[in-house]
């Protein structure tokens, strides 16, 4: 069954820091684009980071630029997102996705995503 299965999430205090993981499994994603995306309830999902299939496309949000860094190892399947200095705005439910083959491509949005994991609860207490 190929999946994407997140974890690291939980409640933090702000300025403090979690790391996010990703895992996939049943199949390789090496050749794909990789992202992390965030949603609030009543809010659209949004995209928060991303990582082309060699590491040499990276993007981040502005809102979370300078503060985050995502990476994916492609032997062990994974990407991670870690998230330093938080805020309150940062709570929401954090999903990781793959993206198209060979993409660099960042402005497609959630639809040009294909596979999601169930995601993981960041709560950010002030």
């Amino acid at each position: 069954q190929v999946q994407l299965v997140e974890s690291g999430g939980g409640l933090v205090q702000a300025g403090g820091s979690l790391r996010l993981s990703c895992a996939a499994s049943g199949r390789s994603f090496n050749s794909h684009a990789m992202a992390w995306f965030r949603q609030v309830p009543g809010k659209e999902r949004v995209l928060v980071a991303g990582i082309s299939w060699n590491g040499a496309s990276i993007y981040y949000a502005d809102a979370v630029k300078g503060r985050s860094t995502i990476s994916r190892d492609n032997v062990k399947n994974t990407v991670d997102l870690q998230m330093n200095h938080l805020k309150s705005e940062d709570t929401a439910v954090y999903y990781c996705a793959v993206g198209l083959e060979y993409s660099d491509e960042w402005s497609v949005g959630p639809a040009g995503f294909g596979l999601w994991g169930r995601g993981t609860q960041v709560t950010v207490s002030s």
